[in-house]
């Protein structure tokens, strides 16, 4: 891409954005409007040591392979004839049902047993689970076998 927008996992945590793009390309942003790219969080030196943090760990470890074994695991664990669908990329993935509102409701019930989760959709049927990348394996299955619990209640 000509322009690259990145925030959020970048800084393990702590809020930050990133705007990248070659010389030429930002060129065009130093006076229309003068430095119109500079951010809320721009030059805060504490949120830049947590994403060259994140960085170092990213290169340094295995975590990406790993978070792409635990999402393998998350979708093969989760085999249910009210799921329709599950959506997503690493362990950001939402779970869409075919009942309305079924996806605020486990929210709900899911946080009663210690497993956060978030309800969305038009109709409250989907939920997200988005859980720390770093989460140990034997965790995850253990929310998963609540979730699937919860749906047997159904």
């Amino acid at each position: 891409p000509d322009i690259l927008v990145m925030g959020k996992g970048m800084g393990g945590g702590m809020p930050i954005g990133a705007f990248t793009a070659s010389p030429e390309m930002m060129a065009a942003f130093k006076d229309t409007p003068k430095l119109g790219h500079i951010t809320t969080f721009g030059g805060n030196p504490l949120i830049a040591a947590a994403a060259l943090t994140t960085l170092e760990i990213l290169q340094e470890s295995n975590l990406i392979a790993e978070t792409l074994e635990k999402e393998k695991l998350f979708r093969d664990r989760l085999k249910h004839p009210l799921i329709s669908e599950i959506r997503g990329k690493g362990l950001m993935l939402a779970i869409e049902f075919e009942q309305p509102g079924l996806g605020a409701d486990l929210m709900n019930r899911l946080r009663a047993r210690g497993v956060i989760a978030l309800a969305s959709g038009d109709q409250g049927q989907t939920l997200t689970m988005s859980p720390a990348l770093n989460i140990k394996k034997d965790l995850l299955w253990e929310a998963l076998d609540i979730l699937l619990d919860l749906l047997k209640e159904a």
